[in-house]
């Protein structure tokens, strides 16, 4: 029994470092997405108003020919919109323009359940890994190695926290960012159908 104990003991050891390591990778990532984040943001506020504005006033009648500014950021959304309205309707490339908008937002959100599901994991498994050792220099007297172990215990939790909740602050953003450009560029490609119908046809 204590052989087995042992083995379990220097396994799970040996998974500290690539804990670690894999806390550090989520940590800066985690910290690039904000960056990217509020990036997005900033520019995704100076086109907001001007995409509503467009879309409120458009019917079948106007759809076609679909343009912005040319000294607004052209974002995903902008460039799809155009793209859509480009040209005379087309039902197969229309499908493909929001599909492959959906796949886009789809693995944006992907990384960030990413940083959701394997920061707290991993900030778990570095805590526990350093209390077998923290408690057995206890046991022995050595407060300098309990200390030190305590405190990998304590910096691997916060960083799986930090990385967890910072994927899930952008997995909540960036889901209403979808859903709200998908309906938008659903609304646009049915007033384009509608337009291309035949007059007393839906």
């Amino acid at each position: 029994m204590n052989t087995l104990s042992n083995v379990m003991f220097w396994i799970s050891n040996g998974f500290l470092i690539p804990v670690i390591i894999g806390l550090l990778y989520f940590f800066v990532e985690s910290i690039l997405l904000l960056g990217g984040f509020v990036s997005r943001y900033v520019k995704r506020s100076r086109v907001e108003k001007e995409i509503k504005a467009r879309l409120d006033g458009l019917d079948e009648g106007n759809v076609a020919g679909l343009k912005f500014p040319d000294g607004l950021p052209k974002s995903r959304l902008v460039c799809c919109l155009e793209q859509i309205t480009a040209s005379d309707y087309n039902e197969a490339v229309v499908n493909k323009t929001v599909s492959e908008y959906e796949l886009s937002c789809g693995k944006e959100l992907d990384q960030a359940k990413i940083l959701i599901k394997f920061g707290p994991i991993l900030g778990l498994m570095g805590t526990l890994i350093p209390m077998g050792p923290a408690l057995a220099g206890l046991s022995t007297g050595d407060i300098a190695s309990m200390a030190y172990n305590m405190q990998v215990a304590f910096a691997t939790t916060v960083l799986g926290l930090f990385a967890g909740a910072a994927g899930f602050v952008l997995y909540q953003s960036k889901q209403r960012w979808a859903q709200k450009d998908l309906v938008r560029l659903d609304f646009v490609a049915q007033l384009m159908k509608q337009a291309s119908a035949p007059e007393g046809k839906e």
